[in-house]
C-alpha cells in the first residue's frame, strides 16, 4: 500500500486520474481530516471549513476520473497540506 505522500503526488500530477484506487483515495481524505457518511455506493466526504462535499463511487477498484479531479481542486482551492 502506498504511503500518503506517494498517493497525494499521484493525485496532484493528475496525468493518472484514471489509474488512482478507490481505496488510496479514500486514505487520501481521511488524512486530510474529512468525515465520510456512506449512502449504498456513494461515499461523501465533508470537513468544516470547506464549502464543497465530495461524494464519489468507485468504478471497480478505481476512482472516476472526474471524482480525481475534483479532490485535486478542493485540495488547491484551500491549500491543504498532509
Amino acid at each position: 500500500m502506498p504511503t500518503v505522500d506517494k498517493i497525494l503526488i499521484a493525485v496532484m500530477c493528475g496525468t493518472r486520474d484514471k489509474n488512482i484506487p478507490f481505496s488510496d483515495l479514500q486514505k487520501l481524505l481521511a488524512v486530510l481530516g474529512f468525515q465520510c457518511r456512506i449512502k449504498g455506493d456513494h461515499y461523501i466526504y465533508y470537513k468544516n471549513g470547506v464549502a464543497e462535499i465530495i461524494n464519489i463511487q468507485p468504478e471497480g477498484n478505481k476512482a472516476k476520473a472526474y471524482q480525481v479531479k475534483q479532490v485535486r481542486c478542493i485540495i488547491l482551492k484551500y491549500k491543504m497540506e498532509v
